[in-house]
């Protein structure tokens, strides 16, 4: 297996025909006072696109990636994965594998990746960071076909040890944290696991007390109004690649209600909390690698896998840490419901952020990982 260093490219071709096509769209009708209950809302992607075309500045987003280490890395079988693959001058670093989901990218994690490796105070916790992009994401190259959260937690557990690691500690949010259930079931080589969001849980999560039942009632709400798209992309995700990979402004729109809708905003029409320029940097990520459609792929792997369960009889064995964001889509239910199926040592009920945890609240986000990592010694 071989690790190549690698640098993000611009494509002036590829970036010319996305503007071409973000200046040649068309707006159309919305219902009266809609704001974003139909979905997206047209006056901020009318504001989103002005800024796309006049303010935002893609090779200046690539230049500050390109000051981070990249690779890619074979897995197996000739299998690359991109990644940041960031080492600590620390003696006594631990390997980190901090992963991203969807809509996100490795961006996610872009303001915290120098501290996790040289923390400014030298009591805390040191990282040899590696942050992957998700197969079929990014500059990861594409499987054959779709790859669920379980193949993808093997080819993150190869990676590490492509990279020399024979132990890690793993962090993720959304498919991060779905992946991480997995790791933690799947791999000899993981010694903890920090998750941001709710993913993987057992049959025997049933809701018994009066606090289960409020959390099931509002992870059923949420999942009525905001889980269509999973629906969508985890069954039939080429017909929707039809309309997306032609696109740019409707692969926007499709993000841009996501950021909104899982960050924890202030109104229905406030930029999400890191801006436009990011939310436009991690869209043009997809465009430039015409990535959306391969992106959508892990849906269908998930129930073609079979799902977020647990097996039966089994346990997630290792320190499990939770970062609890009161505004996140995948909601945690009260912790003795959790710790049914995850050895749950560390436990923060975070004060504000939504899904977008490290884009959200980076403060929060490193201080929690750090001293679930510092407590574990």
């Amino acid at each position: 297996m071989t690790a190549t260093p690698f640098t993000i490219p611009v494509n002036p071709e590829e970036t010319a025909w996305i503007r071409d096509r973000v200046a040649a769209f068309r707006f159309f009708e919305e219902p009266e006072g809609a704001g974003w209950a139909h979905g997206a809302n047209r006056a901020y992607m009318q504001r989103l696109r002005d800024h796309w075309l006049n303010g935002f500045d893609w090779p200046a987003a690539v230049a500050n990636l390109n000051r981070l280490p990249h690779f890619r890395v074979d897995v197996g079988d000739g299998f690359h994965l991109h990644c940041i693959h960031l080492r600590s001058s620390r003696p006594d670093a631990q390997p980190l594998l901090i992963a991203h989901g969807w809509p996100g990218s490795i961006l996610e994690f872009n303001a915290i990746f120098e501290r996790l490796a040289e923390p400014e105070d030298p009591a805390a916790p040191a990282f040899h960071v590696v942050a992957p992009s998700l197969p079929g994401y990014a500059w990861s190259d594409r499987p054959a076909a779709p790859i669920g959260p379980r193949g993808v937690a093997k080819l993150y557990d190869a990676l590490m040890g492509a990279l020399g690691y024979e132990h890690y500690v793993y962090q993720g949010g959304d498919w991060g944290c779905v992946i991480g259930g997995w790791v933690g079931l799947d791999s000899a080589r993981v010694t903890a696991l920090h998750i941001s969001g709710f993913g993987l849980r057992s049959a025997d999560m049933r809701p018994e007390t009066p606090a289960d039942v409020a959390w099931l009632q509002k992870a059923m709400a949420i999942r009525e109004t905001e889980t269509a798209y999973l629906q969508l992309q985890g069954t039939k995700p080429q017909s929707l690649g039809f309309a997306m990979m032609d696109s740019p402004m409707g692969v926007a729109a499709w993000f841009a209600e996501k950021f909104v809708g899982w960050s924890d905003v202030t109104g229905q029409f406030d930029d999400p909390p890191f801006g436009f320029d990011v939310l436009l940097a991690n869209m043009m990520i997809y465009l430039t690698t015409r990535s959306f459609l391969t992106a959508t792929w892990i849906y269908r792997g998930m129930f073609l896998e079979g799902g977020f369960s647990i097996p039966e009889g089994r346990r997630i064995s290792v320190p499990t840490g939770v970062a609890s964001f009161p505004k996140d889509l995948l909601l945690f239910p009260p912790r003795a419901m959790v710790e049914r199926g995850y050895n749950v040592v560390h436990w923060t009920d975070m004060p504000r952020g939504g899904h977008f945890a490290s884009l959200e609240e980076p403060e929060l986000f490193l201080a929690d990982l750090r001293t679930f990592v510092a407590g574990l010694t």
